[in-house]
């Protein structure tokens, strides 16, 4: 009985310790983060991004679209913790549209799988992930349309029909073009000819 007791009490003290997304989130607002960061853990590494008036300015004009298309009540969020599937994935992605029936969750977190749209604005510091393992979690998870609007190369980058974990569907436009965004049948049209380059 006692060794059954004390292989318990080991395994619980060892599953006590394994980092979880929400004991890494806990230790992040401990520290002192720089204001105007973006923190993201990213198959379990910590990222820390400046935001720039220029990624700013491309996600206001996300956020103007989606407005302009769902109205100003749609469930649209920016930079808001959402965990997805893999190993350690707590993305904040930069611009959100979830469906009309999405609820949180009794901790107050929205299911990825209500994300019908994510759009992410590249930082120079952390491009790779946005172009390499978050577009990988992303069409795991089964999010319809991701976007790409990179300010360094002046162009957006459109995956849609995720399948077994890769996008199918994929167009790259340069900044100055019309792109056509449809989501959940609704005929979303995203302007670039404004979109500011860094």
């Amino acid at each position: 009985m006692t060794a059954v007791v004390e292989t318990v009490r080991i395994a619980m003290a060892e599953e006590s310790n394994e980092l979880t997304l929400d004991k890494m989130f806990e230790m992040l607002e401990e520290m002192p983060v720089p204001e105007g960061y973006k923190v993201e853990i990213v198959g379990g590494a910590i990222y820390m991004s400046p935001q720039r008036d220029t990624h700013w300015e491309i996600i206001r004009r996300f956020l103007w679209a989606l407005d302009d298309t769902f109205g100003r009540s749609a469930k649209v969020k920016s930079d808001v913790r959402f965990d997805f599937p893999g190993h350690l994935n707590g993305f904040c992605p930069d611009v959100v549209k979830l469906a009309a029936d999405a609820q949180q969750d009794p901790r107050g977190r929205w299911d990825f799988a209500d994300v019908e749209f994510i759009a992410e604005v590249i930082s120079k510091d952390t491009a790779a992930n946005d172009y390499g393992p978050k577009k990988a979690v992303y069409a795991t998870a089964g999010i319809p349309v991701y976007v790409i609007a990179d300010p360094y190369t002046g162009r957006c980058h459109v995956y849609t029909d995720p399948k077994e974990g890769e996008y199918t569907g994929e167009l790259t436009a340069t900044f100055g073009m019309e792109i056509d965004l449809t989501i959940s049948g609704s005929a979303l049209t995203l302007q670039t000819d404004d979109f500011p380059r860094r």
